[in-house]
């Protein structure tokens, strides 16, 4: 293998969208009906794998008691009893709701990271790291357009 075929193998794995097909998820929806309904930053984040910058969204500060659902489907995700301020800039939660996300492994940047989304829809919604606190020791650090902050 020479390094020209090398670098863009590795350029078409990382770049590519990592979920084959949406027809696995329960909530689905083509690509023009996600447009309508999200805005530019939201479909970039949920659809595209994208992310928001650190420090734009709002539901960073929120401590209000309640439930974040999916921006995509309404499917509760994070209670704010797990909820935290990690200082990173992203809405930040020690553990998911049950059965509400799922995850895989995420190559694009030259390492492995585990991207969550919405285990109904398919959205995107962040990553997952090993720096958070007890009693998981996980961070979810979530893309705040992904979210809809619901009270208690």
């Amino acid at each position: 293998m020479n390094r020209r075929y090398f670098l863009a193998s590795v350029a078409a794995a990382t770049l590519t969208p990592q979920f084959a097909s949406a027809a696995a998820f329960e909530v689905t929806r083509t690509d023009a009906e996600w447009r309508a309904m999200l805005s530019s930053l939201e479909y970039k984040v949920m659809r595209q794998e994208g992310t928001e910058r650190a420090g734009t969204s709002p539901l960073d500060k929120v401590t209000a008691k309640g439930k974040y659902h999916c921006r995509g489907c309404d499917l509760p995700l994070y209670s704010s009893r797990h909820k935290y301020d990690s200082g990173t800039g992203w809405p930040s939660f020690y553990k998911a709701l049950n059965k509400a996300v799922d995850t895989k492994p995420d190559r694009r940047w030259l390492s492995v990271h585990t991207e969550v989304h919405c285990r109904r829809c398919g959205s995107h919604l962040g990553h997952i790291f090993d720096d958070g606190p007890k009693p998981t020791g996980k961070r979810h650090c979530i893309n705040g357009v992904s979210l809809v902050f619901k009270a208690a």
